[in-house]
Order: structure tokens, then sequence, then C-alpha cells
């Protein structure tokens, strides 16, 4: 079989699989159809335009950085699944097969997580296993990261200077997601034991502030460094208390999840109801912050379908409608600001968008 037929076969039989996951009801029926099917509609048409940056050579997309590509393909990944839409199936397996061979690794902890997670919910909707068996293989890199500075933790790279949030909440979601899906899993050295751990030395970190927010990292005495509280730090942490919970059925990781998004929709939206980043006041979030809020609410929709808490689907809805109507030009794409005005388009952007209308589309 030639190098270009294998991975064609390899997506046909993708979409046989997705299609007899599909066929077995396993995506769940919208709560409003009507409202519901709006959302929809407008995460294709996000979905169309993002693909427009998609570079089948590189398997990556334009216009934005690595682990931003990690975030594109796990919206295609959650649009595919939510949707039942085929199209960009062939996506996923192209960006796979174009970078398997380095593992989706590189020196930072964090770009890691993100890709492993995505591949994840990969295996959730192909059930190919060499998308779970990458995950597994990143999370093993990821383990070298932690040691007994600061009582635990990775670290944010393999430089070994910075303990910070985002990577934690990875690692510790990560993990809980891995457990969930091996069976068998426990005891020394598990998934299970790792999640467990994780959260609890994070919980003692500090770094949840006394507004229930999660700020940037640690300082060089070990401290919450009182940084920024980004949004996506506010959202990741909510995946892996909400897999704790459904692992343990211990209400607290439930409740501590709802006390951190309750504490990021009041602090980090204007009087407006609409999510701000803390950036957006200067002007310019650089290639990173724009890609934020999308992780947020793509969480605070998991923690709607979870809870079924009305302020969480209104304040969705309320934000998809807005960057809808005052952050979108005429070509599709939306910018930075979903109270607008529209500054610019690229891909993280236009990523942010389609996580927004499928969280409100949930």
């Amino acid at each position: 079989m030639s190098r270009y037929a294998l991975p064609l076969v390899r997506t046909i039989i993708a979409a046989l699989a997705l299609a007899a996951t599909l066929a077995q009801g396993q995506t769940p029926p919208p709560a409003a159809a009507g409202q519901s099917d709006s959302y929809r509609d407008r995460a294709k048409a996000a979905a169309a335009v993002l693909h427009g940056w998609y570079d089948p050579e590189r398997g990556t997309w334009r216009t934005t950085g690595w682990w931003n590509s990690a975030n594109a393909l796990e919206a295609i990944v959650d649009y595919t699944a939510q949707t039942r839409d085929r199209t960009y199936l062939p996506d996923i397996a192209n960006t796979f097969e174009k970078h398997q061979a380095g593992h989706f690794l590189n020196k930072y902890y964090d770009d890691e997580g993100w890709w492993a997670l995505a591949w994840v919910k990969a295996y959730d909707l192909t059930r190919e296993p060499r998308y779970l068996d990458m995950a597994k293989a990143i999370f093993e890199d990821m383990k070298g990261g932690w040691d007994d500075t600061f009582g635990g933790g990775i670290w944010w790279s393999k430089d070994r200077k910075y303990k910070n949030a985002i990577a934690n909440e990875l690692f510790f979601t990560l993990a809980a997601r891995l457990h969930r899906r091996t069976p068998g899993d426990g005891g020394s050295g598990s998934y299970l034991e790792w999640a467990q751990k994780s959260w609890d030395w994070f919980a003692a970190s500090g770094m949840i502030n006394a507004q229930s927010l999660i700020n940037d990292g640690l300082n060089s005495q070990g401290r919450n460094n009182g940084g920024t509280t980004w949004t996506y730090n506010q959202g990741v942490i909510l995946g892996g208390l909400i897999d704790l919970y459904e692992i343990t059925r211990k209400k607290a990781y439930l409740e501590q999840a709802q006390r951190t998004a309750d504490a990021a929709m009041h602090a980090l939206s204007g009087a407006d109801g609409i999510l701000v980043e803390p950036c957006e006041a200067k002007g310019d979030c650089g290639g990173d912050g724009p890609q934020f809020k999308g992780i947020f609410v793509r969480y605070l929709g998991q923690l709607y379908g979870q809870t079924h808490a009305r302020a969480y689907a209104d304040f969705l809805r309320r934000n998809a409608d807005s960057a809808w109507t005052k952050d979108r030009n005429e070509a599709g794409q939306f910018g930075l600001r979903w109270a607008g005005p529209f500054d610019k388009a690229d891909a993280s952007r236009q990523t942010v968008a389609l996580d927004l209308f499928l969280a409100a589309a949930r």
C-alpha cells in the first residue's frame, strides 16, 4: 500500500466509526432545538471560515501558533461530534499524520497538554486507538516535569524556571480523562493517582485566590505571584474537576468548579455581561491572548452540561449573540472583542468564536 493510500484508508475507517457512533445516538439532543440549531448554524459558518486557514501540507492552521493549532483541532473535533457534519474529518487524520513522528512534543509542557487533550477527543469521536495512544505518550513526557519543588506540580517548560497554573491544570485534566478511558486503571502510578495527586497539590498551592479565581502561577518562593487571572486558567480547571467528580461522585469537586466559573463570569465580564480578556484593555493580546476566551467557554459549556444551571446557558448565549452581531465582518470572520468592534481576523480569533457557538448550542 502506498504512503498516500494509508491515510486515505484510515480516514475512511474513521468516517465509518464516526457514522456508527452517531447512529448510536451518542451526541446529546439539544435542550431547546430551535435555539440550539441557530447556534449550530453559526458554528457551521465559523468552522467553514476557520477551514480557510487550514494548511494541509503542514497540518496546522495559518496565522497562528503551534499550541493554538491544537485548540483549533479540538474545536473542529467538537464541531464534528456536536453537529454530525463530517466535512472536516480528513483534517483530523491529516494533522495526526503530519506530526505523529514527533509525538507532538516540544519544550513546553502546556503545549503538549493541549495536543494530548485534543487527541483524547479525537479518540472519543473516531474510536481510533492511535489517538488515545498518542495522548498517553504525551502524558508520559509531561510526567517528567513533576518534581518536589514547592511540594510538587509540573514546570511550565523543560527549562524548569516557572511553575504556573495552566501547565498543571492541563496535566490534571489529562490524567483524569486518561483514567476514564483506561479500563482497570488504578493504584500506584495510575492515571487516577496522578489526577488526585495533581489536584491536591494545585488546591494547596495558593494559585486559587480568595475570590476563587486562579492567578497565573507561583513566584520564586512558591507563593501565588498575583499574576493575571487569564480566562483560560478559569476554564481548563473546570474540565478536570468535572471529570474527578464523575469518577468519585464527590460534590466538593463540582462545587469548586462552580465557584471558579461563577467568579470568572462576574469578575472577567463587562457591565454588559460580555466576557473580556484582561489584555483587551491594552488593545493587543499578542499571539496567545486571543485564544483564551474560547477555552473558558468550551469548559463552561461542559459545566453547563453537568449542572444545567440556567446562568451558564444565559451567559454563553448572551456572549454568542454579541459576537455574532457586534464582532463579525462581512467575510464571516470574528475579532478579539465579543462586544465589538471587530479588529482583525486570524485562526485563533475564529477558533474561539467556534468554541463559543458550540458551547451556546449545548
